[in-house]
């Protein structure tokens, strides 16, 4: 790495694998990194079940004026609309141009509405919480979240226990919790009935006019954003997701990395595999810049944790592969675990934040 030229790191994406990314190439003092995203706050997407229900306790988002003061990041309120890998730089939706030596794409995902054609315009999805915890207030009515997955029982949970007014069904096409052991999948099941919440397992939903509600909350998947991605040539999976050989880096084009949900990795969409992803793929590109070679991503799962609402939770113990171990852990301790658990990302991004500033 020469002292003439800091190389120039451009990360998209200000989520959990971003943020995670940006702030630690933020370490190295003879790089300058440039952070794009289009808002000024990073939000706290493990959090959106709350906001959705309305909590009025609950802060979903962070300023990241607070988040990157001093340490150097370039933060530009932008969205990035044009990726030239020939030229080796991004335009964006206010008309800059932004060069970059390396790339790393954490766009993240969105909640996927393409199984039924009208959901995108008609029901509530994660991403509209803040809407959906305006129109609970309205009144209350028949209401139906769509998708049995973590995500869909944190939602009927919370909306269930906070507005007892409101009918709440869950349909799933597939079974609930379909992740967990048996007695884990047990404990939801009890949890959900005794806030009042009907789960209708085998219901593949085409259409939001074949949900019997007033109000529908759409929860069934989520989406790589590879969009930018696909146009500049970059090569997607199946699931759309960018194809990145063990160190994070595309398999298309070596000066571009990616991370979190937008990486075609084994690993699926969280926060929890969000972070560490985002630090790998940064640590990847400061080895590749120094001329080191990089460490394949080494991840083996812990636990799954799941809220039911705000006195009762779900700690689901998992082999590093994943796959459910017997025991679990519910009740107030298992809610206590997970708000723990929530907490501790904001921390360790201030936490890293902290070291950038010293450097």
């Amino acid at each position: 790495m020469t002292q003439t030229h800091r190389p120039d790191i451009v990360v998209l994406g200000a989520g959990y694998a971003g943020l995670s990314a940006a702030l630690r190439l933020a370490l190295n003092p003879h790089v300058a990194v440039t952070l794009i995203d289009p808002n000024d706050y990073f939000t706290e997407r493990v959090r959106l079940h709350q906001l959705a229900a309305g909590r009025p306790e609950v802060s979903v988002t962070h300023p990241l004026s607070v988040l990157l003061r001093g340490t150097r990041i370039r933060h530009l309120a932008a969205r990035a609309v044009d990726l030239d890998r020939a030229g080796r730089q991004l335009r964006t939706d206010d008309g800059r141009t932004v060069p970059y030596d390396r790339l790393v794409y954490a766009l993240g995902s969105v909640t996927d509405t393409r199984a039924a054609q009208d959901a995108a315009e008609r029901a509530y999805t994660a991403e509209s919480s803040a809407e959906l915890g305006k129109r609970l207030f309205d009144g209350p009515g028949r209401l139906a979240v769509v998708g049995g997955g973590l995500t869909g029982v944190e939602l009927a949970a919370e909306i269930a226990e906070s507005h007892p007014g409101w009918e709440v069904r869950l349909l799933t096409a597939g079974s609930l919790g379909a992740g967990l052991s048996g007695k884990g999948r047990t404990h939801v099941r009890k949890a959900l009935g005794a806030m009042g919440v009907s789960v209708r397992e085998g219901e593949r939903v085409a259409s939001v006019d074949d949900v019997d509600a007033d109000v529908t909350v759409w929860s069934a998947a989520l989406r790589p954003r590879t969009e930018l991605a696909a146009a500049a040539g970059l090569e997607l999976d199946a699931a759309g997701r960018i194809v990145v050989d063990r160190t994070l880096r595309s398999a298309t084009d070596p000066a571009v990395y990616a991370a979190g949900d937008a990486a075609a990795t084994s690993l699926r969409m969280a926060c929890a595999t969000a972070m560490p992803t985002g630090a790998h793929a940064a640590a990847s590109v400061l080895a590749d810049i120094g001329s080191r070679p990089a460490q394949p991503l080494a991840f083996r799962y812990v636990m799954q944790c799941i809220s039911l609402g705000r006195h009762d939770g779900l700690v689901q113990p998992v082999h590093g592969d994943d796959s459910p171990r017997g025991s679990v852990l519910t009740g107030r301790p298992a809610a206590f675990v997970k708000e723990q658990v929530v907490r501790s990302t904001v921390r360790s991004l201030r936490v890293v934040a902290s070291m950038a500033r010293a450097r």
